[in-house]
């Protein structure tokens, strides 16, 4: 007898031995394992989608749940409440901590200059059927299509505009653009938010685009003097011609006022004069008499014969 029908006669002899009850028992914890990896745990922030022959058949909520063992069941596990996180321009190494990825950061502006961007990209699964079943939905494709909208609206725009006054409205527009992107390629993702984290010129003319932000700011400053000295001063000059000009019309109207007076009083005269000429002609003669006399130190002294002596006395010489 070989060794080969010595130790298959062995065998033999051995699974006589066994009783059948336990190889019935074996076979049947056999089976009941088998059936038991059908058994599956879906997390609170989880669905779980169950598949019959690779067909999709049902959703499991979270919680204990169970699809018919391999090969003919099995289930794909989705997250969908947590955010993810595409990063464009940099990479980040640690909490806290990151690195410029140049080939993407660096982009062309519209006015043919060079600005580094960093852009950040937050979405979630909201449809995790298509997520996990229609077009795998790899984070390159996430990424590439980022970065070729990014790059499209940068380059629509200025440095400047870039730099300062558009980054939130170009963010808006690439959020935008990269939904409709997710929803034109059915792959279950909806963006949560899209901010730019660092936009600045290559640190190659960081120094040169600094004395030009610096100059522009002075220009600024100097403007905005002027145009306060401008307010302070136009005011007031205007303020103070209007008080000249309401002046000169109240002393106009005063010379007009008097003049017309003057009118009033030669017309009145002459209407005298014109009606008695000789008692008019004396009553004025008089009258200049008396004004040109009343503060005068000399009198006037009539005789007899008529004569007219002018003495030139003091009060004291006067005696009274």
């Amino acid at each position: 007898m070989d060794e080969r029908d010595f130790f298959g006669e062995e065998k033999s002899q051995v699974f006589k031995k066994v009783p059948k009850f336990v190889i019935v028992l074996v076979f049947l914890g056999a089976v009941a394992i088998y059936f038991a990896t059908g058994f599956f745990v879906v997390g609170p922030a989880e669905v779980g989608l169950v598949k019959i022959f690779g067909e999709h058949t049902s959703t499991a909520a979270p919680g204990l749940n169970y699809h018919l063992p391999f090969p003919i069941g099995s289930v794909v596990v989705v997250n969908t409440a947590s955010l993810r996180k595409e990063e464009i321009g940099f990479e980040t190494v640690a909490p806290g901590r990151y690195v410029t990825v140049e080939r993407e950061s660096l982009m062309l502006t519209g006015d043919n200059n060079i600005v580094s961007v960093e852009l950040v990209v937050q979405y979630y699964v909201s449809e995790p059927e298509k997520y996990a079943f229609g077009v795998i939905p790899d984070t390159d494709i996430i990424k590439f299509t980022s970065e070729a909208i990014l790059r499209e609206e940068v380059a629509a725009s200025t440095m400047d505009a870039v730099l300062t006054v558009e980054r939130d409205t170009i963010s808006e527009r690439v959020a935008e653009r990269i939904q409709m992107e997710f929803d034109f390629m059915e792959i279950g993702l909806q963006v949560q938010n899209v901010y730019m984290q660092e936009v600045s010129p290559p640190r190659q003319i960081i120094a040169a685009f600094d004395d030009v932000n610096n100059a522009r700011q002075d220009r600024t400053k100097f403007t905005n003097d002027a145009e306060r000295y401008r307010n302070d001063v136009v005011p007031r000059a205007r303020g103070e011609a209007a008080s000249i000009t309401r002046a000169a019309e109240a002393y106009a109207a005063q010379k007009v006022l008097a003049a017309t007076g003057e009118t009033d009083r030669f017309l009145n005269m002459l209407r005298e004069y014109e009606s008695a000429p000789e008692i008019t002609r004396t009553r004025l003669y008089l009258e200049m008499l008396n004004n040109v006399l009343t503060n005068s130190t000399k009198t006037v002294v009539t005789g007899a014969e008529g004569l007219i002596r002018f003495l030139d006395l003091t009060p004291e010489e006067r005696g009274h």
